[in-house]
Formats: C-alpha cells, structure tokens, sequence
C-alpha cells in the first residue's frame, strides 16, 4: 500500500496581494462616504437614506473583514493549523452574510414605523448625498470586480458594495418622486425595496460559504462523475474513501484510496489520477493512496462514498 501527494502552483499568492490593494482603495472610499450619509440622513430625515447607509455599513465591515482575512489567509501553517488561515476566508464571508440578514431585518422595522406614522422628508438633499453614493458605489465595485471571481470573501463584499449601488439608485428614483408628487410614504417604500432586494444574494452567500464550513463538494464538481473518471483510468480496479472539498473559495482538496489492476505500477496510476483531477475537474491538490485488490485497506469495511 502507497500513497502519493500532488499540488499545484501558488499563483493564489499574488492574486491575494492584488485583492488587497483593491480592498484598501474601496475601503478608504466607503468609509468616507459612510459618515457623509448618515449625517445626510438625519439632516434629511430620510429612512430610505439611513437604510442606505446600514448597508454601506454592512460594506465597510465586508471590506475591513475581507482585507483581515486575506492577511490572516496569507500566514503559513503551523503546527497547530497544518492548513494555515484559510478558513477564515469563508468565516468572514458568512459574518457578513448574517450582518446582512440583520440590517435587512432592521429596516423593516423602521419602515413599519414610518408607515405608521408618516414624516417630512427633504427630497433634494436626499437625492444629492445618493447621487454621491452611486459614484463611490461605482468606483468600489470596479475596483472589486477584478477579485470576485477567484475569492469568496471578496464575492460578499463586492456583492454588499453591487447592492448598495442598488440602493443609491432606487434612494434617487424615491426622491425625485418625492419632489414632484410629495409623497413621503414613498421613502419607507423605497428602504424597504433596498432590504428585499439584497435578501437573495444574501442567501445564496450564506448557502455556498455553508457548505464550505460543512466541508461538502464545491459547487460545479459532480462526485459520481468524478469517480467514474478515476474508475475508467488504466491500471485502476476500483476507487473507494473519495473526498472532495474545499478550505477557501480557490482551493479544492481530494482524497482517494484506489485499488490497483494486477500488474500496475502504482506511481503510474497516481499520476494518471492527479492529472485527471488537475485538467478535467481543476483539483490541483490530491492525496492518492493505492492498495493492491489482493490486500485492500482496512477501511473497506465501513461505509465510503
């Protein structure tokens, strides 16, 4: 019985380093802006500007986390944490998720309140500070967009920040309605558009960084098909304890026991196996252990995907 080990480049490095730069940038724009539009709120009097500036709280949390969690990812294992910080990628991810639930959840509240009990709001002032907040929310978001796609944790804040320019746009749309009709009640509609807008990329955030912490298949890898692809390599008689998953959004993890034909050669197989991986389902770091048919492993008895 023999096992063999096989990884990948750390092209991910430099891809973290640019993600923070990025980070950094929208951070320092968010948060000027943040303080700018919660006064603007309570000088306006405006619930959809102050729902507004909740998310673009939301926002700055993303980002301060994600730029954490990129440094702290970015530390080497040790001997107490042999996979390093990864993890605390998808932890980060799935605080914001929860903090987004929250805010929505706030905001429904106060827009009850002000169904209830209706209040003067300043439209022009409310529609200034708005339009101030798209063009932040504009610049942020094509300084993340670079970053969403190889990083979970950049995906939460880049999706907090595409949200929150949702938001700026339908503030503006509710003040020039407010303007030119004096319709107030169309603030509390407005805030409350902005939290159900959010709740289902909310969602799904939570959901995909979920089955990460449960160590479950990454999205888009099907597990029968990826033991029928081993299965139907040369040299292999069968494939049993195979396990695929995830410790952050760019890096997948395999584990194989693989039974070889009579007469294979066992080192052969192995790197048949982690080519395969590799070039069809994108697993660039496997554990591949073979057995003989003869003498399988003892764990053949208990129950294995």
């Amino acid at each position: 019985m023999s096992a063999g080990h096989d990884h990948g480049g750390h092209a991910h490095d430099h891809t973290a380093g640019a993600n923070a730069k990025m980070l950094s940038w929208a951070l320092a724009l968010t948060t000027a802006y943040l303080f700018a539009e919660v006064v603007g709120a309570f000088v306006f009097n405006s619930l959809a500007l102050l729902s507004d500036a909740a998310h673009m709280l939301t926002d700055v949390a993303a980002l301060m986390i994600a730029l954490l969690a990129i440094r702290f990812g970015q530390k080497p294992a040790d001997d107490k944490r042999t996979f390093g910080y990864k993890r605390f990628e998808i932890l980060a991810a799935a605080f914001n998720a929860l903090l987004l639930f929250g805010v929505a959840i706030y905001v429904l509240v106060e827009a009850v309140q002000r169904f209830r009990q209706p209040e003067a709001v300043q439209s022009t002032g409310m529609m200034i500070v708005a339009a101030i907040g798209l063009v932040v929310n504009l610049i942020s978001m094509k300084l993340l967009t670079s970053g969403k796609d190889t990083s979970m944790n950049v995906k939460g804040a880049y999706l907090e920040v595409w949200a929150d320019m949702i938001g700026s746009v339908g503030v503006i749309a509710g003040a020039l309605a407010i303007r030119f009709t004096g319709w107030t009640w169309v603030d509390p509609i407005v805030a409350v558009g902005i939290g159900l807008w959010v709740l289902p990329r909310t969602w799904v955030l939570l959901r995909d960084t979920t089955n990460v912490l449960l160590e479950g298949v990454p999205g888009g890898i099907k597990l029968p098909e990826l033991r029928a692809g081993i299965a139907e390599l040369p040299g292999v008689a069968g494939v049993h304890d195979l396990h695929v998953w995830s410790m952050a959004s760019d890096d997948i993890n395999c584990t194989a026991h693989v039974t070889l034909a009579d007469g294979t050669d066992a080192d052969a197989v192995r790197k048949r196996v982690a080519d395969l991986l590799d070039s069809r389902f994108g697993i660039e770091h496997c554990t591949i252990q073979t057995e003989a048919a003869a003498e399988p492993c003892e764990d053949t008895g208990h129950l294995h995907p």
